[in-house]
């Protein structure tokens, strides 16, 4: 009797072990997690140095854009996606400060009129097919995704936020 009081006090500090150091893993996670968008940063096709394909579009105003007079910001929205109406106001404050010619909007789907509406002051605005020529270029599946271009028409910089891109970059 006397070794099965003590295999069960064992298992017992045991468990309270365990459960100690869990506790202890799920504080040091939360804390090195603090700061972080909930959502990480989605991945993208074009990696910085690379190009997008050659395409050719016609924004809703009816301006011709091409990858070989494309510089700045570019931005890849879906209709009705909320992680991309989200991200509208901060796109539009980047973009407003960089000017229309250098913002190019690409809307997938069939059109969301609150973001065309939103972004037409400030960029190009491309409404496609999520598989439309914009997105074939750049190879996006994602939404929301934005690239920065550099002036060689080479991605700067690439990601699922606008904190992904460099701060003081007027590309």
């Amino acid at each position: 009797m006397a070794y099965l009081t003590a295999a069960v006090v064992l298992v017992g500090v045991l468990c309270v072990l365990n459960l100690t150091l869990t506790l202890a893993v799920i504080r040091r996670l939360r804390e090195q997690g603090e700061g972080r968008s909930l959502s990480p940063s989605l991945p993208v096709a074009l990696k910085p140095g690379s190009r997008p394909a050659a395409f050719t579009a016609t924004t809703t105003a009816g301006e011709q854009v091409s990858a070989a007079s494309l510089t700045g910001l570019v931005g890849f929205f879906s209709a009705g996606c909320e992680p991309c109406h989200a991200l509208l106001p901060h796109f539009a404050e980047r973009a407003e400060k960089m000017g229309r010619d250098n913002v190019l909007a690409v809307i997938g789907g069939d059109g969301d009129e609150e973001l065309v509406a939103a972004l037409t002051p400030v960029a190009r605005v491309v409404v496609e097919d999520h598989d439309g020529p914009v997105a074939g270029a750049f190879r996006n599946s994602w939404s929301p995704a934005v690239f920065l271009i550099g002036p060689d028409h080479t991605v700067v910089a690439a990601g699922g936020r606008m904190e992904d891109l460099p701060l003081g970059s007027a590309a």
